[in-house]
Order: structure tokens, then sequence, then C-alpha cells
């Protein structure tokens, strides 16, 4: 089961190219266009019983598509972004009644390199570091999941001593060492982008990951929806599938 937004399409165009897995129904509030399986605009009006959900939607579409899967006990890929800190933490309640594969990132390729910049900023640990995210023109959420995916890996590294500055124009003070730069840039139809920068004295050093397609995150999802499957209760996250 799917939600059938522009991710959803992407995702029902990898289900159809695969021999493993088909959608038996979809759940958009807004739908147009036909299709072989109902599309229901109210999750808890689903009849179907599927093995697994995939949620590419807002917040709270997400919580309500655990409450279902909760009563059905269907494990759940939620790839969506921008949850608050009670939403986050409903999810790992329902975590505790069914499985939950929850990551800010589908992408293999920017799990690897949330890794990659841990690393360096173990080694570069008196650079100055900037992250800039660029997507469409329609996303929502600002910064991105991504973007506080890849910061709070820095975080981590350096024993969480960060925090995140998202709005420097009103302050009227030099950068402060301890601050990792959060900059959303949008326009067009840019499906992803992200640089980390890290600036020393008289040399920097910076790492990029660009998204040209939305197959990259719908691949990933389908990844994450056999892997969760298998799995006991609890929250699971690409970590967990490499």
């Amino acid at each position: 089961m799917e939600s059938i937004g522009r991710m959803g399409q992407e995702v029902l165009k990898q289900v159809q190219d695969s021999e493993d897995l088909s959608v038996i129904c979809g759940v958009d509030k807004v739908c147009s266009g036909d299709y072989d399986f109902p599309v229901y605009d109210d999750i808890h009006d689903v009849k179907e019983q599927p093995d697994v959900i995939i949620d590419f939607s807002v917040p709270e579409a997400s919580i309500e598509a655990l409450k279902f899967a909760s009563a059905g006990h269907i494990p759940t890929v939620i790839a969506t972004t921008g949850f608050s800190d009670e939403q986050l933490n409903l999810i790992k309640e329902y975590s505790e009644k069914v499985p939950i594969f929850r990551s800010a990132s589908m992408s293999y390729e920017v799990n690897i390199m949330s890794d990659i910049i841990a690393k360096l900023a173990a080694l570069l640990t008196d650079a100055d570091i900037e992250i800039i995210e660029t997507h469409h023109h329609n996303k929502v959420d600002s910064p991105s999941g991504t973007a506080l995916l890849l910061a709070d890996s820095i975080n981590n590294a350096l024993d969480n001593t960060m925090y995140y500055e998202y709005n420097r124009h009103v302050k009227k003070e030099k950068r402060n060492p301890k601050e990792i730069g959060i900059h959303s840039i949008r326009g067009g139809t840019v499906v992803g982008s992200h640089t980390v920068s890290f600036f020393g004295d008289n040399e920097s050093f910076e790492i990029t990951h660009t998204v040209n397609s939305r197959s990259v995150f719908a691949k990933g999802a389908l990844k994450a929806a056999r892997f969760i499957v298998n799995q006991k209760n609890g929250m699971y996250s690409m970590k967990d599938l490499f």
C-alpha cells in the first residue's frame, strides 16, 4: 500500500518493474488518474490488508498511517520528513506495537555521505562547518530532513557539542565556532542537493550529494519495505539496512 503523490508515482513505477512486489491499494486525499487498484482519501477506510505500508506524505498523515498500521500490525516505512518533537515521540511509541523503518533520506548514498562527514568532522575539529541544501519550489519543510540528518551525524561525532544556526541575518556578531550553519535554497524543479563544507585556515573541504531523479528515493523505500516486513516491533533505519 502507498500514497499516490509525486513520490507515490515513483514508487508505483518501481513496484511495477519488480518481480516480488505489488500495490493492492493507495491513499491520497486528491487523487487523479486511473489505477488497477483502489485509492482511498482516508487511510482508515482501507479494506485491504497490506503486508507493508510505504508512506511518502506529510507528518500529520504519517501519524494517521501509523494508527492504522498499529491496529493491523502492518510493518511501515516512513519516508516523510518535517516531524515535530511531539510527533517523533509518537512514532517511537508506535514502534513498540509495529516494526517501523524511518529515515530522513531513502538514498543509500546520502547515508554513506552521513558516515563520511562524521569521520571528517572528528578529524577536522577546528573547522567551521556549513550545510547548504537545495530543493524544488514545492518542498514544504525547511531545512530538509536530510540536512538535519547530516548535521546530527556531525554533531554526534563531536560529542553533541554543536548547535544549529538557521538564521544569521538578525545577528550582529562573529561566527560561533560551535555552530553548524544550515541554509535552505528553494527553486525550480531541483530534486535535491546537499553540500557540507569544512572551512579551515587558508583551506576548505566540501562534499556534495545530488539527486537527479526521485526514483532514487523510491528504490530505497522498496529496499526498506523488503527489510522491515520480516522484522520484530521496533524502530529501524538505514544503518540497520546496511
